[in-house]
């Protein structure tokens, strides 16, 4: 045991007790820390990891775990490389830590959609995913529930309409974007409350295509879930397939050959690259400087069709799979990526330059949408967004995986929180993916990419580092087929960082901060 993984057993023994603990403890297979915890006692536990700076980073619900509990409730919670969950069975209801952790306030409200649990003492009891078109007393998680058509209201009562905040005052107008819009994107209802063009107020609605991924793997070999995993969100099929992939080979003991890692870093950061290229296209589109935002679109082309050369795929999919790849790669051809990476870094090198020289460009992204670093731990921000605004949280280095820990670039960290230096960070991360997939190319080993053993049951987490922040993924199998597949990508966290670094801004600048977060509309509607 490290000792960081010591910090949760020590959180742990400080409210429960070295003798309680020894029998309410279990070690997990990706090294995080079960602790079994009592209703009376659960609060208090909270209030503790609170105080010593533990992170909630995800909160999910499942049915049949614990004895004489109709659900069970997951807790995890996260400090440096220290990863514990409590675990609290419940039947019905429980009380919200939503007052201590402002994070659980989504995920409380997805547990009550999904499994009908209610939270006494929440901030916020509104419906999340189930829009008002859904049946009272649907809950489409519960293992009662069977897949098949539901049977919508036709028409809504004016009573029954989702509350938005109500923010009234003189000169107030509500500006209301969305659900559709004019791009060919996925929908989102943002309504802004503003005086003038100054946005003061912001609320974010998702879930208008909630897909019932998580339903839909329930039953499935560990096989089939793997294309479910690929769809989680279509640019981040890589790091949502790997993280499942990691689940599955921790609790089977699946030893992944070398060979196979070192491929799925390079698709690992090959995808990175593809979506920090079109974030930092899209906020050139979006302060309407097309020069700088055609270089970047047109390398992201290139990025795209050499994915299709290396696997046959534009977004990489069919590669990953239980135990390493699906296929290797021709030495050939992973040479040739070495020499593209070269190329594509001298082109960016060359565009960057341009987009950074330019006044009216800078002019648009200094000092807009700033995320403030106090939001970080309180709404569990990560990844460049967070990285922006001097966090620290990066998986490859705080939970390295594969081979992170011979290879995980030093993440760049800003302290402004603003666009220009989100726009940064991808920049600098970009440039490390490139030179990380050039040291990886000259010393990757040959060999097998795939090794095949026994699926076996039981539970664990895995996380990885997306492009967009950190992944996870809890797995639980049983009798060789899915029970349950918990999936939460880095955008259901970081959403509600948009209400905040959008206050004090005007309304134009609205698409460049949503652009510079880029966050995943189908990562989210799960």
């Amino acid at each position: 045991m490290t000792a960081e993984n010591d910090i949760g057993i020590r959180a742990a023994e400080e409210f429960l007790g070295p003798s309680a603990l020894a029998d309410r403890i279990r070690a997990g297979p990706n090294h995080e820390h079960y602790v079994r915890i009592e209703e009376p006692e659960f609060e208090s536990a909270v209030e503790h990891l609170a105080a010593n700076k533990f992170v909630l980073i995800s909160l999910f619900c499942c049915e049949g775990f614990t004895e004489n509990a109709a659900q069970t409730l997951f807790y995890v919670f996260e400090r440096r490389s220290s990863i514990l969950v409590l675990v609290r069975g419940v039947n019905g209801s429980a009380t919200s830590i939503a007052g201590i952790y402002p994070a659980a306030s989504w995920f409380e409200r997805e547990c009550c959609d999904g499994f009908g649990v209610e939270f006494a003492g929440a901030f916020d009891t509104r419906r999340l995913f189930l829009h008002e078109t859904y049946p009272e007393g649907f809950h489409p998680l519960k293992k009662a529930f069977k897949n098949a058509p539901v049977l919508t209201k036709d028409a809504i009562d004016p009573a029954d309409e989702y509350p938005f905040r109500e923010v009234s005052g003189e000169g107030v107008y509500q500006v209301p974007v969305g659900p559709v819009h004019a791009g060919i994107i996925e929908p989102g209802h943002f309504r802004f409350s503003v005086i003038g063009e100054t946005i003061f107020n912001l609320e974010i609605r998702m879930f208008y295509k909630h897909r019932g991924i998580e339903k839909l793997a329930e039953g499935k070999s560990p096989q089939e879930c793997v294309r479910i995993a690929e769809a989680v969100s279509g640019d981040e099929s890589v790091a949502n397939t790997t993280a499942f992939c990691m689940a599955v080979e921790k609790l089977s003991q699946i030893p992944v050959p070398a060979r196979a890692w070192y491929l799925r870093t390079i698709l690992l950061e090959l995808e990175r690259i593809c979506s920090h290229l079109g974030d930092q296209a899209g906020m050139l589109v979006d302060v309407a400087y097309p020069l700088g935002a055609n270089q970047f679109s047109v390398l992201r082309e290139e990025c795209f069709r050499e994915n299709d050369r290396l696997t046959g795929s534009r977004f990489l999919r069919g590669m990953v799979c239980p135990g390493g790849l699906n296929r290797d790669i021709p030495k050939v051809s992973v040479d040739e990526l070495a020499e593209f990476a070269r190329q594509l870094r001298k082109r960016y090198r060359i565009g960057l330059k341009i987009v950074l020289s330019t006044a009216s460009v800078i002019d648009r992204l200094a000092t807009t949408g700033v995320i403030r670093p106090a939001l970080l731990r309180p709404l569990n921000i990560t990844g460049p967004a967070a990285r922006a605004s001097g966090g620290k949280v990066d998986v490859r280095q705080n939970h390295p995986y594969g081979i992170y820990d011979q290879f995980a670039p030093k993440p760049q960290r800003l302290r402004d929180g603003d666009v220009l230096s989100r726009f940064t960070i991808k920049a600098s991360e970009i440039m490390d993916s490139l030179d990380l997939i050039e040291r990886l190319v000259a010393a990757i080993p040959e060999g097998d990419v795939r090794s095949d053993a026994p699926i076996r049951d039981g539970y664990t987490l895995a996380m990885v580092e997306s492009a967009r922040g950190q992944n996870l993924c809890w797995v639980w199998i049983k009798d060789g087929v899915i029970e349950r597949y918990k999936v939460r990508t880095a955008s259901f966290c970081t959403w509600l960082a948009i209400e905040h670094a959008v206050q004090g801004n005007i309304v134009p600048d609205f698409p460049v901060i949503n652009k510079s977060l880029n966050l995943s509309y189908a990562g989210t509607d799960l």
